[in-house]
């Protein structure tokens, strides 16, 4: 039975990826808040940091919707090699899928 582990290797794990979602997803409510309590402003520096603030909201949307987007291609890419190594290996991938119930079972009795 082939094991790949390369994908996780080199993505980052799935917990620290939420976590950098959440915080681009508060940014952007934030920013957005900001620019809505200064748009009576009509100062030349408050223009001019508005337009950098939007053009950075911009970018971090778009950086959201990219991580997104690679988060879900490398969850298809792994669940489609995983389908591929059950089907190619379906006797051992049931033994496996026994020997970790059996074990879990015995941990879980045990207390």
């Amino acid at each position: 039975m082939e094991t790949n582990f390369e994908s996780f290797l080199k993505t980052p794990s799935a917990a620290a990826r939420q976590r950098v979602m959440d915080d681009l997803r508060v940014l952007a409510h934030d920013a957005e808040d900001l620019l809505k309590a200064t748009a009576g402003d009509v100062s030349e520096k408050t223009k001019e940091t508005r337009a950098r603030l939007t053009a950075a909201l911009e970018r971090a949307k778009a950086t959201a919707s990219h991580v997104q987007d690679e988060a879900l291609a490398a969850a298809k890419a792994t669940a489609q090699k995983t389908d591929r190594v059950i089907r190619e290996h379906p006797y051992e991938s049931i033994g496996i899928a026994f020997g970790v119930g059996l074990l879990i079972g015995v941990l879980v009795s045990r207390r």
